[in-house]
């Protein structure tokens, strides 16, 4: 019969608690990682969504500026009589639609090159 030593694990209880603390330590660095990527998701899709709706609101307030501003050409446009009613040779008031692009311009609809595009197309 072997003699047991006592107070000192043999070598394979040694290496059995080794395993025990590397699996746990491994385990937990593992659910850290995991919370933290989920947080972080979290996190982001929150801002995106509040990115969205801001850039809805932007909108909103763009197409609400653009239709109070048309509503005061329109009351605007019958107490002016002196203005010049002749459409171009295409049947458009090229002024009247200058001056709609310019607004939608100024709303931010449109950008520097779409403003520029569409205006070229207007006058030529």
């Amino acid at each position: 019969m072997p003699i047991r030593r006592v107070g000192r694990p043999g070598l394979i209880g040694l290496a059995a608690r080794t395993a025990v603390v590397a699996g746990t330590a491994s385990a937990v660095s593992g659910s850290m990682s995991n919370n933290r990527q989920r947080k972080q998701q979290a996190e982001y899709e929150q801002q995106q969504y509040q990115a969205a709706q801001q850039q809805a609101a932007m909108q909103q307030a763009a197409q609400d500026a653009v239709a109070q501003q048309q509503a005061a050409q329109a009351a605007a446009a019958p107490a002016a009589p002196a203005a010049p009613a002749a459409p171009a040779a295409g049947g458009v008031d090229i002024v009247a639609e200058l001056q709609k692009l310019a607004s939608l311009k100024e709303a931010g609809i449109l950008s520097d090159d779409e403003f520029a595009a569409a205006k070229a197309k207007l006058l030529g």
